[in-house]
């Protein structure tokens, strides 16, 4: 798109009093060409612009994301002003970037958990496909772009967390509160933290459930953008107890390319459609073998099954991360890829997972239940 430079300089050199309309509406079209990253959708349609400031020949702008985007918006700004310098020849240019994290819509009758604005639930059909690991990097990721979050381990049976983490202490508490436990900025709470770790939870369904529950409402949280929920493998009662009684924003689904992974993927995304939990996308995990020698890659486990599961079922692929010996250690020494090779092609493509994830969660409906009372209908007693 080209306006043509002597037809833009008229206007914005024109009386700013009777032009300023015309100007915007130049600004506008401009942005309507710009993509914003991640959201598929330009300036103007995913409705990041706050404020268009014209003044004589200069231009400011205001845009404000509804995802962290701390590492991309020196980008996002460079690219937007060389677009319209390019159409206009401004030189002009000043952009305001920031982003806000606001509460998105959960399950009908839930209110979220104080101090928490959203619950992402990560689940896999089975279990060996490197979920624990794989929610342990995409909260870390998050918060490398600026957002605050936390993992809750809601594994009973077992907990990985603490081990990805390194973080067996015991939390603090206070009349009957739990403080998360701090790792590498990161806020978290698993059963692992509060029994031994030689001993085995030989607990029935209800207990289970229960544990989940009290683990999430009894730790005090401090004011997570998001709060990671990482689930067991399978679809059985902690999975009931997260659609019944847990306001959750959206999940994410890990997956291998392997067609019997793939098998159980089908009914976890079965059992989210059921109970109206929005997902976000698949992550094929285990996509290649990266050989620690040659750097061979080979697809010891299949090819391609991720995205025909994401097509099936109307999602997104939302990435695919390899089988590394490196991402193994990593984890067994309690210091996950992203924080142990910040600068590392691995720990970018977590971070490119988190930022679509974000993105997408962005662009669903707000969520309005805690701004309203409760409405406690009382009959009054006669006299």
């Amino acid at each position: 798109m080209c306006y043509g430079f002597h037809a833009m300089m008229a206007l914005f050199n024109n009386r700013p009093n009777t032009m300023t309309d015309q100007r915007k509406q130049i600004i506008e079209a401009l942005l309507k060409t710009y993509p914003v990253p991640y959201l598929g959708k330009d300036v103007i349609s995913s409705k990041v612009l706050r404020a268009i400031h014209i003044e004589n020949s200069s231009v400011k702008l205001e845009l404000e994301f509804g995802f962290p985007i701390d590492n991309i918006k020196q980008q996002i700004c460079h690219d937007i002003s060389s677009l319209i310098k390019a159409e206009t020849g401004l030189d002009l240019i000043d952009i305001s970037i920031s982003w806000k994290v606001l509460s998105h819509q959960v399950q009908a009758g839930l209110k979220s958990v104080p101090n928490v604005k959203n619950i992402i639930a990560i689940a896999s059909g089975k279990g060996g496909v490197g979920k624990s690991t794989v929610c342990a990097n995409l909260a870390l990721a998050l918060q490398a772009e600026g957002a605050k979050v936390g993992i809750l381990d809601a594994d009973i049976y077992g907990p990985s967390q603490p081990q990805i983490l390194g973080s067996y202490e015991t939390p603090e508490h206070r009349e009957k509160r739990l403080k998360p436990i701090i790792r590498y900025n990161l806020q978290s709470m698993s059963i692992g933290n509060l029994v031994d770790i030689e001993s085995a939870m030989i607990w029935r369904g209800p207990m289970v459930s229960t544990a989940l529950q009290q683990l999430l409402n009894d730790t005090d949280w401090d004011n997570l953008d998001y709060l990671f929920i990482d689930l067991p493998p399978g679809t059985g009662d902690i999975q009931l107890t997260l659609s019944q009684k847990v306001p959750v924003s959206a999940a994410v689904v890990i997956t291998t390319p392997q067609d019997l992974s793939l098998i159980d993927v089908r009914r976890a995304l079965g059992m989210f459609a059921k109970v109206k939990v929005p997902v976000l996308g698949i992550i094929e995990n285990m996509s290649t073998h990266i050989c620690s020698h040659c750097s061979h890659q080979e697809a010891i486990f299949g090819e391609g099954g991720g995205q025909k599961m994401a097509e099936q079922f109307n999602t997104q692929l939302l990435g695919q991360l390899p089988l590394d010996i490196q991402i193994r250690k990593d984890a067994d020494a309690g210091k996950p890829t992203v924080v142990a090779d910040p600068n590392g092609v691995i720990t970018k493509q977590y971070i490119e997972i988190a930022r679509k994830l974000s993105a997408q969660l962005s662009l669903q409906a707000r969520n309005y239940s805690n701004r309203f009372p409760n409405i406690v209908v009382e009959e009054k007693a006669k006299t």
